[in-house]
């Protein structure tokens, strides 16, 4: 008898794991709040790693499309101290495919594929324990029920809390990010400046990074430590105000690096929050986590891959093991939480040094993972 399985959130580990279970044949049912795949800006460009991201494609039968679309290019490093002089300059070799990168929306469409997911299904909460399994109530009243509810649903997970009282905390560091578009084009001076994958300037307490998606697109992020009520006096709607405080508060910085700020777009402010380094939960029947809503860290390239690789075992797990249900979940957790402790706290200590009072650490950590 086929288990009724359901993954809330349609993220790449959300996606991930129905795509897994697809490949063997196994239904599962996608709740995803955001009215349609298109809904809001996807993000970012991601850098998958051999062992966790590409590895859980392959176990999507995904690989050699990921290949094809990637940038292999765009896993190339520039360092640059205040003043504007290249420190560092580290490019992949012509084979290197360690950590290729792809644009957030070309991963989604990619996990999509043939995947029937239910979009405009806010889930408000999940109730464990019922005769009928696990009750799912949804925005618009409606309820149903599962054997196993899967929370890949974020930062602010609304099925977190039928596992864990633990919410997410505050770092003492906020990202303002903006972007520019046809930058080769319009700004071929700081299109050489980023190069082909990202570029970063630290300075004391901030940093500024410029990663470059495809089709000429660079997002800019301004990284700082800062009260989360930083912004009291300023109108984060005002695009003019938040680039003049920016500039204020990286005063000093070369002329070329600070462009960046002054010809970016529209501002989006995004404070880093993280959960406990060992967040685990007493296990309880029909329902689990993965990704940020079981282990949200600093974002510093581990998340995805781990929700996506966390994904594709779960689901890989779950279609192939004759057990009981619960017991396969419980293995999975456990696994998940030994691996997940291991990755916050290199994040954790990453993001430490990356924002630091003293920007010689920053470089000092990009020198040992290069080695």
């Amino acid at each position: 008898m086929r288990h009724r399985i359901a993954v809330v959130g349609g993220g790449p580990g959300g996606l991930t794991f129905a795509r897994v279970l697809h490949r063997h044949d196994h239904p599962v049912t996608v709740l995803e709040r955001d009215p349609a795949p298109d809904a809001r800006p996807p993000g970012g460009t991601l850098d998958l790693h051999e062992g966790l991201g590409q590895l859980a494609l392959a176990k999507a039968g995904l690989l050699a499309q990921y290949q094809a679309l990637s940038r292999p290019e765009g896993q190339a490093m520039r360092i640059l101290d205040t003043a504007g002089t290249v420190l560092r300059d580290w490019r992949p070799r012509p084979d290197d495919r360690a950590n290729p990168e792809i644009d957030r929306g070309q991963l989604r469409d990619l996990l999509l594929g043939p995947l029937d997911v239910q979009w405009g299904r806010g889930v408000t909460q999940v109730v464990p324990g019922t005769r009928d399994g696990v009750l799912v109530h949804f925005a618009d009243g409606r309820q149903e029920t599962f054997d196993l509810v899967v929370g890949a649903d974020g930062a602010w997970s609304r099925i977190r809390p039928a596992l864990s009282p633990v919410t997410p905390h505050y770092t003492g560091v906020t990202t303002v990010e903006t972007s520019l578009d046809d930058v080769d084009t319009r700004h071929p001076d700081l299109a050489r400046l980023v190069g082909d994958g990202s570029m970063a300037v630290y300075g004391v307490n901030r940093k500024l990074v410029a990663q470059r998606n495809s089709g000429g697109h660079v997002k800019v992020y301004a990284q700082f430590r800062a009260p989360l009520d930083w912004h009291t006096n300023l109108d984060l709607a005002d695009a003019e105000a938040v680039r003049s405080s920016l500039l204020a508060l990286f005063d000093g910085w070369a002329p070329p690096v600070l462009d960046l700020l002054r010809h970016g777009s529209a501002f989006a402010h995004r404070p880093l929050y993280v959960l406990p380094v060992s967040h685990t939960w007493t296990p309880v029947r029909g329902v689990t986590l993965l990704g940020d809503a079981a282990h949200l860290m600093p974002p510093l390239g581990a998340g995805a891959n781990l929700a996506m690789l966390e994904g594709a075992e779960l689901a890989e797990s779950i279609a192939t093991s004759p057990g009981d249900l619960d017991d396969t979940v419980r293995a999975f957790e456990e696994r998940m939480w030994a691996r997940a402790g291991k990755w916050a706290k290199i994040t954790t200590a990453g993001l430490e040094r990356l924002v630091s009072p003293d920007p010689a650490e920053a470089l000092a950590l990009f020198d040992r993972v290069q080695q």
